[in-house]
């Protein structure tokens, strides 16, 4: 889904940091599962942004946003960073570096890129998209290699992009062996290959690898701070020196320069560096909320799908669903007319989500009960 965007009822929490929660129904703590991008700056990102050095980034004098650059890119293996502001910033930054106008970029179906950046990559780099399917959003390669094309009949391919892990598909992983796979195909075919990583850091942690395996042999990565990591704002983009220093002309072109932006830089300094090892805990609570989904009747869970964060379920009335939700204080996401997301984070424990799995039980058995067609005495 669009990250800022929400079919839920009520507002963003707003705190001192120490948890998402705000004031439902009488006696009720909200949980707030419609995205990770919902935390608050935890106390430590709070004091780092408090005292963080700062100077002007557009003139790439600002230390901390400067240190934050080198920090990232020495985790991902990258010679260069550009903190922008969002992941979507990042990635439109990077289609335009690499393709020509009227080029296509290679992208699979329910891509970010395509899907939750509105029309950006036709708009400011005069580029299309070429789906691919998938199989949980795991493409094949002879696939993403059918959708290349050179003739002059054709539009021509200017770059491949995958996502990883994948947002639309249920936050799956695509294993590094077709990351490699993918890449080796766009090399022969003289392409450069693009890495929408907002959750890399947590396929790292489902995989058990670095950050750094999982952004190998990509020509750029663009890395969201404020999904799973809990930074307020921000995405590091990454690749060469030469094309980062296009990159930040590109930025500031879109309006992306953010002068003393240090002090967001402090908050995911922060992120990348302490919140990596809390990510496998989130996923131990997504795989128990789809677990207790999937034992309700009439809830349809893939199960498989959910590797991360992420849980996707199938109820009737999705948008009903969610309004009842919140009612009793949990707040989801409806992504159509049967589909709901959650997305579990740092900021809610396992208290939150014993407290989140009661109320979606409640509100199923209240919606799946019998309903009375008539009363005694009175009209059917």
């Amino acid at each position: 889904m669009a990250e800022g965007g929400s079919a839920a009822t009520g507002t963003p929490a707003a705190g001192s940091g120490a948890s998402t929660a705000t004031r439902g129904a009488p006696g009720h703590q909200v949980v707030d599962l419609r995205s990770d991008t919902v935390t608050v700056p935890t106390a430590a990102m709070r004091a780092a942004m408090a005292n963080a050095e700062v100077g002007d980034d557009v003139y790439a004098e600002d230390p901390t946003v400067n240190r934050l650059q080198a920090l990232v890119a020495e985790m991902t293996g990258f010679e260069a960073g550009l903190f922008v502001s969002s992941g979507t910033l990042g990635n439109q930054i990077a289609i335009a570096v690499h393709v020509r106008p009227g080029s296509e970029v290679v992208c699979t179906e329910g891509a970010h890129i395509y899907e939750y950046e509105p029309g950006s990559m036709a708009l400011i780099a005069s580029a299309l998209p070429r789906l691919v399917p998938t199989v949980r959003g795991v493409p094949a390669p002879a696939d993403v290699e059918a959708a290349i094309h050179d003739s002059i009949h054709q539009t021509p391919t200017g770059l491949v992009a995958l996502e990883n892990t994948h947002n639309r598909a249920g936050g799956t992983v695509v294993p590094l062996a077709t990351q490699q796979t993918v890449q080796e195909v766009a090399r022969r075919h003289g392409l450069p290959v693009h890495l929408d990583g907002a959750r890399a850091f947590n396929a790292a942690a489902a995989l058990g690898v670095t950050i750094a395996d999982v952004c190998r042999g990509f020509d750029s990565v663009s890395v969201c701070l404020s999904k799973g990591l809990g930074a307020p704002v921000g995405c590091v983009l990454l690749g060469s020196r030469e094309f980062i220093g296009t990159a930040h002309r590109y930025r500031k072109m879109l309006g992306g320069g953010m002068r003393q932006a240090g002090i967001l830089a402090a908050a995911g300094i922060v992120a990348v560096t302490d919140m990596p090892a809390l990510l496998a805990r989130d996923h131990e609570r997504a795989r128990r909320l789809a677990g207790a989904l999937a034992g309700l009747s009439g809830v349809t869970v893939d199960l498989e799908s959910v590797q991360t964060n992420i849980v996707y379920f199938q109820v009737e009335d999705a948008h009903g669903f969610v309004r009842a939700c919140a009612s009793e204080g949990v707040r989801l996401n409806a992504m159509g007319p049967s589909t709901v997301r959650a997305v579990t984070h740092h900021q809610v424990d396992d208290d939150g989500l014993d407290r989140a799995i009661d109320a979606l039980v409640t509100v199923h058995e209240r919606r799946s009960a019998p309903t009375a067609v008539g009363a005694p005495g009175g009209a059917a």
